[in-house]
């Protein structure tokens, strides 16, 4: 039976399968034919995607309050100035590395797979095995959105769910506050809306939609909301 992606989707799912396979990948090394410099490549890929999410969160969960803060000094609120929200404090710096994560994940998931020793337990106790896959369901395949904040735009997180051999596309559609209308039909995961942000906080909800061929397919995903501002 066919497998899906084993790569996990979201950032906090990535990075617990990074911190998997560098937790267990030194046991394995000498086996599948792993260098030293190759073990300690991913150890710090791992190392540095964590600590960017952690960076992120803390940041994310900072502008939240310098929002809340903003509309309370504006409109007045039971808040004393002393409860004015305090600078964030970052989590302690790890080595970085360069962009590509994913990427230099993917390979070095390749030649662990093409080595003559490996097996599916080696791949579970790794992180490295997909699910078995499932017949797709036609009437009932649904979309999973995930929403970033990066930067000035919206990152619409989507993956095909294991089942990109048997749909063509994406239909992603908006709401920024005067109804849906349609954004995009994108083809492959991950899509950034780089629509100009309001200058006040404004909420924008997402749905999606598969499709095969020139038609749908499935059901609309759940709507997910985010609150955007420039």
């Amino acid at each position: 039976m066919a497998k899906t992606d084993y790569i996990m989707q979201g950032g906090a799912g990535f990075s617990d399968q990074l911190n998997t396979t560098k937790n267990a990948i030194a046991g394995y090394a000498a086996t599948l034919g792993l260098t030293p410099a190759q073990v300690a490549a991913q150890a710090a890929d791992a190392a540095y995607y964590a600590h960017v999410l952690e960076n992120e969160t803390v940041l994310k969960n900072a502008a939240r309050q310098a929002v809340a803060w903003a509309d309370i000094v504006r409109d007045g609120g039971a808040s004393p100035p002393t409860g004015a929200p305090v600078a964030p404090v970052l989590p302690a710096a790890v080595p970085p590395v360069a962009p590509g994560v994913e990427g230099r994940f993917r390979a070095l998931v390749r030649q662990i797979k093409a080595s003559t020793a490996y097996n599916d337990s080696i791949g579970k106790a790794l992180g490295i095995e997909g699910s078995e896959q499932s017949a797709m369901d036609e009437t009932t395949i649904t979309p999973v959105l995930t929403l970033v904040s990066s930067g000035s735009q919206v990152q619409v997180v989507w993956g095909w769910q294991g089942f990109g051999n048997k749909l063509d596309m994406i239909e992603i559609h908006v709401d920024r506050g005067t109804g849906y209308t349609l954004l995009t039909f994108d083809t492959t995961p991950g899509y950034t809306d780089t629509t100009p942000l309001p200058t006040t906080p404004a909420k924008w909800t997402y749905k999606a939609i598969y499709r095969k061929g020139d038609a749908q397919i499935g059901q609309w995903s759940t709507e997910v909301s985010i609150i955007v501002v420039g």
